[in-house]
């Protein structure tokens, strides 16, 4: 059911008294607290079980909210004009009268920002007046949310008011390019492929996507991860493996990232079939290759995270 106004001004309303709201972007469904509420923001952690060290996305209504936030460079304004909305958050410095929590940047003097592609958080973030710190709207290191009823399923009354707006067009997280000292890296592949952000740079980026700790969203090893057990690159299942294709349903199971082979359909779908699939109780899940281009950049880091030995928590 698509949240109505009164939903958000309701939600709106809660995430200025520091409740907890979950609500659909283009990506993912985020957890929200009140970015300059430090409770709030601990509030997230909490729920989330996540790491303390490991920093929150602040979510705003335009660029123009973002560039009060953080000092954002010619390159940094560049990927700015040339990406947003949409599903790619910039590491920037902060500014000397930031208004973000410090928990939120980890204690860190950078911030990543970002403005999300999808009307549902853009009216939520405009009504509340304020910068939204929203992780994914899930156990920390467990599967990522598609729809609200992930979200509901997951995190039950850790949450004042789910936002319903149906199911993620982008299906994974944002991209997150870091705009530090030393040049453009990228930290985590996502929504947009690294080759766009190049063509916009004109000049390619290396990446730096995993770290013990962070200074971006999503460089954690191990994360995304169902219950059960996942082997990647499986032409076929062993015996009791459930097996997630890609390309056309064969005598191997029943689910496939894209009947097609379509990169973006298989994107979206990643993070709803392995939440479907782990729901059966199988202990390993075989996983098809995926092709390591465009967005099977991000659909593979995700499948890496999600195979990698569990951190504790």
């Amino acid at each position: 059911m698509t949240a109505t106004a009164q939903d958000i001004a309701a939600a709106a309303q809660a995430l200025r008294e520091g409740e907890l709201v979950a609500f659909p972007t283009e990506t993912v469904y985020g957890l929200g607290a009140d970015a300059t509420n430090d409770q709030a923001v601990a509030r997230v952690y909490a729920a989330k079980g996540r790491p303390a060290f490991n920093p929150l996305i602040a979510h705003v209504a335009s660029s123009d909210a973002a560039f009060e936030l953080g000092e954002f460079g010619p390159e940094a304004q560049a990927l700015a004009r040339a990406f947003w909305p949409g599903p790619l958050s910039l590491v920037v410095p902060r500014t000397a009268d930031c208004k973000v929590s410090l928990l939120a940047s980890a204690g860190l003097d950078s911030i990543a920002i970002r403005v999300p592609a999808h009307p549902t958080a853009l009216a939520l973030l405009a009504a509340a007046g304020r910068p939204v710190v929203a992780p994914s709207a899930n156990p920390s290191g467990r599967i990522s949310p598609t729809t609200a009823e992930h979200v509901r399923r997951h995190l039950r009354d850790r949450v004042a008011v789910v936002l319903d707006g149906g199911r993620c067009s982008v299906g994974v997280e944002s991209t997150v390019v870091s705009l530090l000292d030393g040049g453009p890296k990228l930290l985590r592949h996502g929504g947009v492929p690294r080759a766009a952000i190049e063509k916009v740079l004109g000049h390619s980026i290396p990446a730096e996507t995993h770290a013990a700790r962070p200074h971006g969203p999503g460089q954690l090893l191990s994360h995304y991860a169902p219950h059960a057990e996942l082997r990647l690159n499986a032409e076929a299942p062993r015996a009791g493996e459930a097996y997630l294709g890609f390309g056309p349903l064969h005598a191997h199971g029943s689910w496939t990232l894209s009947a097609s082979g379509d990169l973006v359909e298989a994107a979206a779908n990643l993070f709803r079939l392995l939440h479907d699939i782990d729901a059966t109780g199988v202990a390993c899940i075989a996983v098809a290759p995926v092709p390591h281009r465009g967005l099977g950049e991000a659909i593979n880091d995700r499948l890496l995270r999600a195979a990698a030995p569990r951190e504790p928590a």
